[in-house]
């Protein structure tokens, strides 16, 4: 059988590591040959006392399209799957490496928790974003974990129950992402370059301090969320919900909206 193509390229350079997301056929969905790949490179990457810093990059129009549906589908549920993000969001946040998200395209849904999971996120102008997950008869339960703690529970409200899309100006102004900018490649240039000039010990210890309380969150709800998330995917109303995004119609319940 043929290896499959790599999803997940690492580019290392003076002590920054590069990961570029690279499966833009399902829009970077999180499959679990993508989340394996991210995960075996963070492994490495918290062993590596040289690195200072990760950016996370992508291919494509889209950064993250949030779980890969098709999987879903073929899965029968996504009681693995879920598991697999939310171990994926906590080994971002508890990585002693900063990691920038450098995004030039479409967020959704679960993309949105990788967003939360980086402790910076620098966005060109047109990126949009939109918590999809309400349209599906789903929540946006998992990535809860790390997107309510950047947002105010107002903004949280407006875009978790609307699944309305959001530009790049709004979610800076939420405190989803810390910058626009034109040219997203150059700015986080300009980070990894402050990163540089610390130290590693002082990196690390001052990442451990900011993300405690995203962490002691994280750990007390969890479990809870992921038996949540594995209830709605296999109620009627999300099956139907996937099925009618997979072939592009209205779910029944928008049948006369």
């Amino acid at each position: 059988m043929a290896t499959p193509p790599e999803l997940v390229h690492r580019d290392d350079e003076r002590g920054v590591v590069t990961l570029t997301l690279d499966s833009p056929a399902n829009r970077n969905a999180l499959s679990a040959q993508l989340i394996g790949e991210l995960s075996d490179h963070l492994d490495r990457i918290a062993d590596d006392p040289t690195t200072r810093a990760v950016v996370l990059a992508h291919t494509g129009t889209t950064f993250c399209a949030g779980a890969d549906l098709a999987e879903v589908a073929r899965q029968g549920g996504l009681s693995a799957g879920t598991r697999r993000i939310v171990d994926l969001l906590r080994q971002i946040l508890e990585l002693p490496r900063p990691v920038v998200a450098c995004i030039d395209g479409n967020v959704r849904a679960g993309g949105i928790g990788l967003v939360g999971a980086c402790d910076l996120a620098v966005v060109g102008p047109d990126t949009s974003f939109a918590l999809t997950e309400v349209r599906l008869a789903l929540a946006p339960a998992v990535i809860s974990l790390t997107v309510l703690p950047r947002l105010s529970d107002r903004a949280a409200a407006r875009w978790f129950l609307t699944g309305d899309r959001f530009d790049a100006a709004e979610a800076e102004r939420i405190g989803l992402v810390n910058v626009v900018a034109d040219d997203p490649s150059a700015e986080v240039a300009r980070l990894v370059e402050s990163f540089r000039a610390c130290a590693p010990q002082g990196l690390a210890e001052t990442k451990a301090l900011l993300v405690a309380p995203l962490l002691e969150s994280f750990d007390a709800r969890a479990a809870d969320l992921v038996a949540t998330s594995a209830r709605l995917f296999a109620s009627p109303d999300a099956q139907e919900g996937i099925g009618a995004f997979r072939e592009r119609r209205p779910p029944r319940w928008a049948a006369d909206t």
